[in-house]
């Protein structure tokens, strides 16, 4: 299924709900403003095979033109709105993008890139243009809204967030192979599998669209016939209420959504009907066990996880009753096999921590670097695959995330993962966001610090580094816990969930390489 085979049936059915203004696009808008622009692509000179990229904020056109894009055969490249200059150019450039498409709320740091990214032909822009510059409006006016006649299948190429260096774009798909638009990927199977999704289904998207998860499980849930709820941003009070409003029967989330749903007052959590919920997802992070207790005993059984990756090179899944008796778990293997092992690539028995790799799944590259690719792949030369995760499997063959192999601290020759104590810290009452990294430390070569964004500035000091240190060490062994705390009103984390390490680690280690 796709948009125009929806149209054909309910044309008048929305496709799209903006969460903020309530603005409706229905089927027949989607089906033809897309056609409309992949017209523009043709007429531009794109074939199959070649690339496109956008940088939007959650946009009401956003999913028109990945859809645009998609009935093309292009690759294609969303973009996060939160870049600045160099790196923008950098991922435009690297992708090849032959078109590059943003908004006039972003016009500043889009029209910024134009001198280092000369392989962009045609650069149109939303409500309103820049320098450089053409109308989005006026580049569709007067275009078919009839299919074009060589539609097939395009493939995402998106780029990691970043947060351990450059970011990498992975490429997975060949386009040019032609596949007919009408034909289901293996992501829309499993989707239909766990989720059982329908033509009746209402999906709320929270994130940012440019993510991974958020932009192809909108596409998905698109081509069955399903509605999907975008929020411009994220905020807790206002994704309960859009849930009553729009009786959303689906919703995917990241962890720190839900401890902020969590620290809503409970007058403010008790005021929306959530009846209508039937699967809410989750995915981006590990989530801390207690965090996951209290939202089950708020939601019920209805939390489904996943863990996978952009890459797609695997994926696993623990659905509520899988959970409830592997408490911590990120789920067991639906696509390819898991194995866990040492720095050497030698496999590691159920219950020992390495680094997690996959085999027998898809392939993938990271597109123009070799080097990155190589790093990919395990030592022993089997082509198997990680995503840099570190952890173990039980004897089940649930597996359990430790950490991110790039962010271990090594204090006093002791491996110690951050996540243990970001995962008690988070849950702390005065406690809004927190990071822990490794420092600087004469004696212990790093110490472990806690970079902490308090529910108020105002108790920020002395006795709340004592007091989180204290409650830290009443949980875990003390050299886990930190030694010592620092505040910010804002940490850096991506609206994604995943949180910018790389910069905060900068100021602390301010000559150490980031790559």
């Amino acid at each position: 299924m796709h948009p125009g085979a929806i149209a054909a049936v309910t044309p008048d059915k929305p496709a799209i709900v903006m969460g903020g203004s309530g603005r409706v696009i229905t089927y027949r808008e989607l089906d033809e403003e897309s056609n409309r622009l992949a017209h523009v692509f043709r007429a531009a000179g794109l074939a199959p095979g070649d690339h496109v990229a956008f940088m939007l904020e959650n946009h009401p056109l956003f999913l028109v033109i990945a859809w645009a894009a998609h009935r093309s055969g292009l690759h294609y490249t969303a973009i996060s709105s939160r870049l600045r200059t160099d790196e923008l150019a950098y991922i435009v450039d690297n992708c090849g993008a032959r078109v590059f498409i943003s908004s006039a709320g972003l016009a500043d740091v889009a029209a910024s890139i134009a001198a280092a990214t000369p392989k962009v032909e045609l650069r149109l822009m939303l409500d309103g243009v820049a320098p450089g510059f053409a109308s989005y409006e006026e580049a569709v006016a007067g275009q078919l809204v009839t299919p074009i006649a060589d539609e097939c299948q395009g493939v995402d190429m998106l780029y990691s967030s970043g947060t351990t260096g450059r970011p990498k774009g992975v490429k997975s798909g060949h386009p040019e192979r032609r596949v007919p638009l009408d034909r289901p990927g293996p992501l829309l199977q499993l989707i239909r599998f766990l989720f059982a999704p329908s033509q009746d289904s209402v999906y709320l998207s929270p994130a940012p669209l440019y993510h991974a998860a958020p932009l192809r499980y909108c596409l998905n849930f698109q081509r069955l016939g399903a509605t999907v709820v975008v929020m411009e941003r994220f905020d807790p009070e206002q994704a309960l209420a859009l849930i009553e409003r729009y009786r959303v029967t689906h919703s995917q989330w990241v962890p720190t959504m839900f401890i902020k749903m969590l620290k809503l007052p409970p007058e403010v959590r008790a005021r929306y009907d959530l009846s209508s919920m039937t699967h809410a997802i989750h995915a981006a992070a590990p989530c801390p066990v207690r965090v996951k207790e209290e939202m089950f005993d708020w939601w019920g059984p209805i939390i489904h996880e996943y863990y996978a990756g952009t890459e797609g090179n695997g994926f696993l899944y623990a659905g509520p009753r899988d959970w409830l008796t592997h408490k911590g778990t990120v789920g067991r293997a639906l696509l390819g096999v898991v194995h866990v092992c040492d720095a050497e690539g030698e496999e590691l028995p159920p219950g020992e921590q390495g680094v997690v790799y996959f085999s027998d799944g898809p392939s993938f590259e990271y597109h123009g670097d070799p080097e990155k690719t190589s790093s990919s792949r395990d030592p022993k030369g089997r082509g198997w695959t990680t995503l840099g995760d570190i952890g173990y499997l039980d004897e089940d063959g649930f597996l359990y995330l430790t950490d991110r192999r790039s962010y271990m601290i090594i204090s006093g020759g002791v491996n110690v993962y951050p996540q243990e104590a970001e995962n008690v810290l988070a849950v702390h009452p005065k406690v809004a966001d927190v990071a822990v990294i490794g420092v600087p430390d004469p004696e212990m070569g790093e110490a472990v610090k806690a970079v902490v964004e308090p529910m108020s500035m105002d108790e920020a000091g002395p006795e709340l580094e004592a007091e989180l240190i204290e409650y830290c060490r009443a949980r875990l062994a003390h050299y886990k816990c930190p030694r010592s705390v620092d505040f910010r009103e804002r940490l850096p984390r991506h609206p994604t969930g995943k949180l910018y390490k790389r910069l905060l680690k900068d100021e602390y280690w301010p000559a150490r390489p980031t790559a």
